[in-house]
């Protein structure tokens, strides 16, 4: 498998400090978004139910997944209980905007305008950007050029929809549609591409072995790190969450969930990193 490496670390601090607009501890103490929680004894999290392995259903027709598990145990941990509000990811970004939920836990990160408005906690999953496409015949696609054309599927204002708009692909837009809805897609010719994170594509397509789609071997782009989303103001119940993800990295609990969802831990920086960046700014 052919990759360019390069340090993330750098990237890492980019984005924190795009995030931010400067450190937590200046703007600490201005705000009550830790008070209304603790006060209320309740989290509320807003999150897709949908998006496997991060937030979906499972057989027993219960709400579970990986950015699920972790901010359950945080809730725990900071001795409040976790309410979750299921929307599509417009919906989740305009919960938190208005204040009907205390943060978004769907694989989120920050790129373009939301880093103008709304903070991540520390990251919980490293990783990087790929695209399924079809096995017979790739879906003609070799390159992030060949998507001038082709048909990409996903939901509105992503940052993996804009990237496909900059290559030229027409978008085909989705409200909270499940992963086998958008791999039979794929699959059948009603799209030809889905551009998403690596590890979320990685456990889909290994997930519904039975649909025809594969991961484009030799094109991966953009490193990237994903937290649970809040308003920018909301820096006091950003530090209590930041904390206790801390202390779940060092008693390894982290670690544990996150080799439950993806037999490997994203919840650490790798050493290595895929250097090709793609900017939608």
């Amino acid at each position: 498998m052919k990759k360019v490496f390069a340090s993330f670390s750098i990237v890492v601090l980019s984005l924190v400090f795009v995030a931010c607009g400067g450190t937590k501890e200046q703007t600490a103490g201005k705000d009550n978004s830790w008070q209304k929680v603790e006060e209320a004894k309740k989290l509320t999290v807003a999150t897709s139910g949908t998006l496997f392995p991060s937030s979906y259903y499972n057989d027993e027709n219960k709400l579970t997944g990986y950015d699920v598990d972790v901010i359950t145990e945080v809730a725990k941990r900071l001795d409040v209980e976790v309410e979750f509000k299921e929307y599509n990811v417009d919906g989740q970004i305009t919960s938190v905007d208005k204040g009907e939920a205390d943060l978004a836990a769907n694989d989120f990160g920050l790129s373009g305008d939301r880093g103008k408005k709304f903070i991540l906690s520390s990251p919980i999953k490293y990783s990087f950007d790929s695209m399924i496409v079809r096995k017979s015949d790739d879906s003609g696609i070799a390159s992030l050029e060949d998507l001038k054309g082709k048909k990409a599927a996903g939901e509105p204002n992503t940052n993996y929809m804009k990237i496909a708009e900059k290559y030229g692909a027409k978008l085909v837009t989705y409200d909270n549609a499940t992963n086998d809805q958008y791999l039979t897609d794929v699959a059948n010719g009603r799209t030809d591409v889905i551009l998403n994170d690596y590890y979320l594509q990685k456990m889909s397509v290994g997930a519904l072995p039975d649909i025809p789609v594969k991961i484009l071997e030799d094109v991966y782009f953009n490193a990237n790190f994903t937290g649970f989303l809040m308003k920018k103001d909301s820096v006091a119940l950003s530090k209590q969450i930041d904390e206790t993800l801390k202390a779940m990295t060092d008693d390894g609990t982290m670690k544990k969930i996150s080799e439950t969802y993806f037999q490997t831990d994203v919840s650490v920086e790798p050493k290595e990193k895929v250097e090709e960046s793609v900017s939608v700014e």
